[in-house]
């Protein structure tokens, strides 16, 4: 008896009605240096125009992690994709680079066309707001392999930047400042302890928090906020000597990863107001402070390292920018960071 590659639960045609409906999606992130069309083997960017005396590409990939859960719990397919861009571009601009372009890799057990184009949107989404252009990715159906209903999504993004221009933090001094950019949220890092917190019951996440001052589904799906045009704004106006994306590991990891040897910092905690979001879950959890702001982004999702001469010009350039920006703390001889 014959069995075809439908029989074994891959169905060529789900997959062309998904690239279908994503093209309408992918297409509104394209612009002139975007050669070619969807569909072929590989995407063409051009990188003509770029007036730099040595250009340098950036490159960098992520996923999303297990925040996925909730978009699988929620039935909430719109955002995870901005996350999914997110991750890539913000890491991408702390060394000065301009997002050039992204390409998404999405994998499910049994593809769903709809699902899939709506996950596509949210990566578009992230494109537009970080100005670059999803040039392909690839889209997998592997039967037997996720649980059904469920599937990975990662990326890829590079960027460029003149190579006297890239930010790397060697010219950080002790009396440097340090400024923090808000976050959205939880951002999409630390999700497996938030999910032994918050749990998976849908009835649960959909209740109105007072504590929270929200209901846990949309606090936990709000997606990671992209710095990319504040940044790239910034570094144009302020001679920016680092930055740090607040991801994994949180301030106690990223922050001290822009330091050259011999700096470390100290962190002011009262200089803002911590979201309630992460009390909730240090209480719930019974961790401490060193703990907490080593796991989470704590409210904020990007650092800047600036002189002290420079610090009003920095926040009045994150400001015109929409972001909220504020002092956290300061770069001391030593090592590490200090929380205060």
């Amino acid at each position: 008896m014959a069995i075809s590659y439908q029989d074994s639960g891959v169905d060529v045609e789900r997959g062309y009605k998904a690239v279908e409906l994503m093209k309408k999606h992918v297409k509104t992130t394209y612009n002139d240096k975007v050669l070619g069309d969807i569909g072929s083997f590989g995407g063409f960017y051009s990188l003509s125009g770029e007036k730099m005396e040595e250009p340098v590409l950036v490159a960098g990939t992520d996923g999303v992690g297990t925040k996925l859960k909730y978009a699988f719990v929620m039935d909430k397919h719109d955002t995870i994709g901005i996350d999914a861009v997110a991750m890539c571009v913000n890491d991408i601009v702390c060394q000065g680079a301009k997002p050039l372009f992204f390409l998404d890799y999405f994998a499910t057990g049994k593809l769903s066309p709809e699902t899939v184009a709506t996950v596509v949107s949210g990566v578009a989404e992230g494109c537009r707001q970080s100005g670059c252009a999803l040039i392909g990715g690839e889209t997998a159906e592997m039967p037997g392999f996720y649980q059904e209903g469920e599937y990975d999504i990662a990326g890829f993004a590079v960027g460029v930047v003149d190579r006297k221009k890239v930010v790397n933090g060697k010219q950080i001094k002790a009396g440097d400042v340090l400024i923090g950019l808000k976050s959205s949220g939880v951002h999409s890092n630390g999700y497996s302890l938030v999910r032994k917190l918050f749990g998976e019951e849908r009835g649960v996440l959909e209740t109105y928090s007072e504590e929270l001052g929200g209901k846990p589904s949309d606090i936990l799906l709000t997606p990671t906020r992209i710095y990319v045009r504040s940044i790239l704004s910034l570094i144009e106006k302020v001679t920016v000597k680092g930055i740090a994306h607040i991801t994994g590991g949180g301030f106690i990891e990223n922050i001290p990863r822009i330091f050259p040897e011999g700096i470390g910092c100290e962190i002011r905690k009262d200089s803002y107001e911590v979201p309630a979001v992460f009390r909730y879950m240090q209480k719930k959890a019974e961790i401490t402070d060193a703990q907490i702001y080593n796991t989470f982004n704590m409210g904020i999702g990007m650092v800047v390292c600036v002189a002290p001469e420079d610090v009003e010009a920095t926040l009045s350039s994150l400001k015109e920018s929409g972001e909220e920006a504020v002092v956290i703390g300061k770069t001391v001889q030593g090592s590490g960071v200090t929380l205060l």
